[in-house]
């Protein structure tokens, strides 16, 4: 009988040689996991003291990309994440703030695809569980943008405990498809997205579909909220302070092959006290932070633990590829002032492993997350734009492969569809669509030659940056004043190499503004000075 099966498969092989028709491949299933406001640093393999044994495996079992960047804030990432053009060329040129600008609507343009759709095009059922925040008026919720199924929150930021209004008159909404969504007695975020994604997973209509899931983790994203069990396994681990954990987190980079040998730690940050300097009150304060940061980023890789078991149960782990990455660096960002309710501000007074706190990481312990890295979110130095990328895809990845090539997370919209075997579609809906910016990492996967960017580009919020080869020009808003590194021999962006250099830096502003006019950049003074005229009308 085994023969006979044999036999039979053969002869349909070679029928369809004879026919001129190759055998037909199976599209792989595509998983892209994206965390909210984690550092470069904040996993195992990637030299953290947090336990992340299942993203560690990921990596072991495939490949690490060192120079992989973002856009460094959460929705210029995601719309350029999902639509595989820059955040400007994608409508989210800013923030959800919407503008009567086309790069600056606050919501995906009607001249791009998602990924999702254009894997819906090509037969894939789709799904999404997590953080959206690509504006929430209903006719842009991700099931109107190509998803079949989505749970999750819409905004930016809320308690991973329920549904709690941050800013004064602010609504919040968890939705699941199209439909508002309450959470429960029990409710823990990160869980629940975990869980949603296993439920569309098992609900799939035709389980012979290929599927693609974009699971959009807030983990670990203000506020600090973790579980108890989870902040006890870090309670006491941080008490040797940021100073001494940077350097602990350097030496092992630098052991795994994430840096380079010769690779130098940026000092504090002037924002950063000394840990020594510190009040015995205040390192307590901070230790507790430090722990339950370390506890979100430990349950987020718990979960990811549990989706890799849901793959292996059903069959579908080694036709299934997995992406993980973060959205930006680590953040700065505090709850003070009017932006939020006094009772936030009330709460962001309390420990932080109080599930009624309302607490954030700010420069101190960002400055850890982003180790050897200056500045934060929000910038285009290498602490706001850096991320760990990790991709995982049995018998295509060659396992503890590494990568030092730079990349953006524009290319992931070209590698989903090469490796899917889809076309990116011309026209939409009638619309016609902005060509792809990103460059299919499909090669590198293969453990072929990759050819990589002719140069890379980044806007936020006036900080600009382009990445060329080995060099890299970047300014800081208001300032504007240019700074040019060589990134393979200066990573950390410590020795300005601008005053040395003039002609290569004239020819990357060159590059630069090119891509400004391009992408139809408008100067975020500019910006700033639109807004403002709108608000006294």
């Amino acid at each position: 009988m085994i023969k006979q099966r044999f036999l039979s498969l053969s002869l349909v092989i070679a029928s369809s040689f004879l026919l001129g028709l190759a055998p037909q491949k199976v599209q792989p299933n595509v998983i892209i996991i994206l965390a909210d406001d984690m550092g470069y640093s904040d996993i195992g393999s990637f030299g953290s003291e947090i336990q992340t044994p299942h993203l560690d495996a990921l990596a072991k079992g495939g490949l690490k990309m060192t120079q992989f960047y973002n856009a460094s804030r959460c929705c210029p990432t995601r719309a350029s994440l999902l639509t595989g053009v820059y955040p400007h060329q994608a409508g989210v040129g800013h923030m959800v703030n919407e503008r009567e600008h086309p790069s600056y609507r606050g919501m995906l343009s009607d001249e791009c695809v998602t990924i999702a759709e254009a894997l819906k095009e090509g037969g894939y059922s789709t799904m999404m569980t997590g953080k959206w925040h690509l504006n929430d008026r209903k006719e842009h919720w991700p099931v109107k943008q190509g998803f079949d199924r989505y749970f999750g929150l819409l905004d930016g930021a809320n308690s991973y405990f329920g549904n709690r209004p941050y800013r004064p008159n602010q609504k919040l909404t968890y939705a699941l498809d199209d439909a508002p969504y309450t959470p429960g007695k029990d409710f823990y975020a990160t869980n629940a997205y975990t869980d949603y994604a296993l439920k569309f997973i098992d609900e799939r209509k035709e389980k012979t579909k290929p599927f693609f899931l974009y699971l959009a983790y807030t983990a670990p994203h203000w506020p600090l909220h973790a579980l108890e069990a989870d902040i006890a396994k870090y309670r006491g681990k941080y008490s040797k302070g940021w100073d001494v954990l940077r350097e602990e987190r350097f030496k092992r980079m630098k052991a795994v092959g994430i840096l380079p040998q010769d690779a130098k730690l940026s000092p504090r940050d002037e924002e950063v006290p000394a840990w020594e300097s510190l009040p015995v009150e205040e390192k307590k304060k901070w230790e507790e932070k430090m722990a339950v940061y370390a506890a979100m980023v430990d349950r987020m890789d718990q979960n990811i633990g549990k989706l890799r078991q849901k793959l292996k149960e059903t069959g579908a782990e080694k036709n299934t590829i997995i992406m993980f990455l973060s959205d930006n660096g680590g953040s700065y960002e505090d709850i003070d002032g009017p932006g939020f309710s006094a009772e936030i501000r009330e709460a962001n007074k309390k420990p932080a492993s109080d599930p009624t706190s309302f607490t954030a990481y700010e420069y101190e312990g960002a400055s850890l997350s982003n180790t050897p890295f200056r500045k934060f979110k929000r910038w285009e130095h290498e602490g706001g734009i850096s991320t760990p990328f990790i991709a995982y895809f049995p018998k295509t990845i060659k396992p503890g492969s590494i990568s030092h090539q730079p990349a953006h997370i524009i290319d992931l919209m070209a590698t989903t569809l090469e490796l899917a075997g889809v076309a990116y579609p011309k026209t939409y809906q009638g619309k016609t669509i902005k060509p792809m910016e990103g460059v299919s990492l499909a090669p590198l996967f293969k453990g072929q030659k990759w050819q990589g960017h002719e140069a890379i580009f980044f806007e936020h919020e006036g900080n600009r940056a382009v990445r060329q080869g080995d060099w890299k020009l970047v300014s800081m808003f208001p300032e504007n004043k240019w700074e040019l590194y060589n990134i393979k021999a200066d990573r950390s962006e410590l020795n300005d190499l601008s005053a040395q250099n003039p002609d290569r830096v004239k020819e990357m502003e060159r590059l630069y503004n090119a891509w400004a006019a391009r992408a139809n950049v408008v100067p975020f003074a500019q910006l700033l000075e639109i807004d403002k005229q709108r608000k006294s009308k």
